[in-house]
Parts: C-alpha cells; structure tokens; sequence
C-alpha cells in the first residue's frame, strides 16, 4: 500500500509541475505578444465604408497592423472609432496621421498611416495620461471626391434650376428666330458685303493716292525748304540791321527828343486850340460862300435875274 500511495503522489506533483510549466509558458508567450504590440485609436469624421476588423493598418506603404474593433462614438454618432494593434516598434509620432485609403482602383479600404516628422515626440510617451493613445486623422481622397462630387451636384441643382432652364430656352428661341430672319435677308447680306468689298477697296485707292500726294508735297516742300530758309535767314538779319541802327538814331536824339517831350508837347496844346478855332472859321466862311457868295465877296445882295412876265 505504501508503494502504491508513493506513485500517487508522486502522479499528483507531476501533473501539478507540468500544469504549473504549462501556466508560465502561457503567460510568458503573452508577456511576449504584448511586448510585441501596442494598441492605438483613430476617430474618423467620416464614414469608413467598407473597412472592417482585420483590415491592415499601413504605414506609408508598409503594413504594420491591424483594425482590431469598429465602434459607433458614444457622445457622438457621427464619429466612428477604430482601435488598432499595430506594432511596438512602429514609429507613431504626435504629427502622424491616419485616413482611408484604398490598395487599389477596386481593392478594400485600408488605415494609412502618414507623416511624423524625425524630431516629433513618440505618441504612446506624450499620452501617458490616456489608456489608448489616439491618431489624429486627416481627410482621405474618398472624402474629398465625395465632398467635390456634393458641391458639383448642388451647383448642377442651382444651373439646372427652373429660371435658369426657362432662360435657356428663351435664349434658344431667340437664336433661332434671329438665324430664320438671316437666312431670309441673305440676299440684302450679300449684297450688303459685296458693296463694303467696293467700298474697301475705294478706300484703299484713295489712301493710295493720299499717300503719293504727300510724298509729293514732303518732296517739293524738302526741296524749297533750304531757299525758304536762306530767305528767312536774310530778313531776320535785315531786320536785325534795322533794329540796330533805330537803335543808333535814337541813342543819338535822345536829347533832342528829351527837349521835344518837355517843351514841344507843352506848346502842342495851345497850338491844337488854335487850329480847331482856324477850322472853325474856315468852316463858317465856306459855309457863307456856299449860301451867298456874292453878297460875301462884294458886300451887297447878288443882281436879281429879269423874268419877263
């Protein structure tokens, strides 16, 4: 009996042994995982069709995880959080940034992972406070195309509106009536084009013969202008001469003329008196010898004439 209890204990320390390597090994090879993988959070402000759990997380190409959990927000269900596993030795700095991307022109939406400048602190150390540092996001080209693709639709909505149709068509309308009366009026058009080709052409004719004519008169006038100038040349000089010896005749009288001024002008006066009272005495004589000339001349009245009755 006391062999048998010997192996039974010595059954029971060996399944307690072999448990207990069992336990470690596990625990060690999750130590290990974890050690090897770290979890981080992105919030979209947008919709994240068609990613789901699993999907790769990449960075700059390069995968370096997955999505782990897709959630609704709580205080916002506008926004959608997505928890990552990606791994520990990956760069996630405080200016990297995560949106949707696609491999390929049909393949699944992926988390791309960019930016993080060398010299920008490590994420996971500048968010110790939080459980799950989180990844700031950007806008993806799916977001930009579909917000391009709204604001083309609203702006085809306010082109296309009634008004806009209804002026459209009065437009059209009004073209239409407008090429009808051309086509009816072709031959005044005709006619009309064929008048201003004349017309051109006269014009140029006479622009034609405008210029020779001016040509011929730049020539002629280029011609007489060195004797024009001579001319002028010599009666400048003439007057030149003139004004000189006025000059000369006036420097020479001056003081005759000085005396002139005082003592001339002064008896110019008495003179102009006088001879106004001559003129008028010869106007009364003139006046008596047209009224009575013999009466004034001899002194008597003139002989009367016999008129026989």
């Amino acid at each position: 009996m006391e062999t048998k209890a010997n192996y039974v204990l010595i059954g029971a320390f060996t399944i307690i042994v072999t448990l207990f390597l069992l336990l470690f090994a596990l625990w060690a090879a999750k130590y290990s995982s974890e050690k090897s993988w770290r979890e981080y959070a992105v919030i979209f402000n947008e919709p994240v069709t068609g990613l789901s759990e699993g999907s790769t997380v990449q960075y700059n190409g390069i995968s370096v995880g997955t999505v782990q959990q897709l959630s609704l927000a709580p205080d916002d269900p506008r926004r959608v959080i997505a928890k990552l596993r990606l791994q520990a030795d990956a760069p996630i700095k405080t200016d990297t940034r995560a949106k949707l991307s696609l491999t390929g022109i049909t393949g699944s939406p992926i988390i791309q992972l960019t930016g993080g400048s060398p010299n920008s602190p490590a994420l996971a150390d500048a968010e110790r406070s939080s459980d799950i540092p989180i990844i700031q996001t950007e806008a993806s080209a799916l977001q930009n195309i579909a917000d391009t693709a709204n604001r083309l639709v609203a702006r085809l909505d306010q082109v296309l509106s009634d008004d806009n149709v209804k002026h459209v068509s009065n437009t059209l309308a009004n073209i239409e009536s407008l090429t009808s009366s051309i086509a009816d009026q072709r031959g005044d058009l005709r006619e009309l084009i064929a008048n201003a080709k004349k017309s051109s052409e006269q014009l140029s004719q006479t622009l034609a013969t405008t210029n020779k004519a001016v040509e011929t008169v730049d020539r002629e006038l280029a011609g007489k202008l060195p004797g024009i100038i001579n001319k002028l040349d010599s009666t400048l000089t003439k007057l030149d001469s003139a004004a000189t010896g006025a000059n000369g005749i006036l420097n020479d009288n001056r003081a005759a003329i000085g005396s002139f001024a005082n003592d001339g002008l002064a008896q110019l006066g008495p003179t102009l008196s006088e001879l106004r009272s001559l003129v008028r005495d010869l106007r009364r004589i003139s006046d008596r010898l047209d009224n009575n000339p013999t009466r004034y001349l001899l002194g008597r009245d003139a002989t009367k004439e016999f008129e026989p009755k």
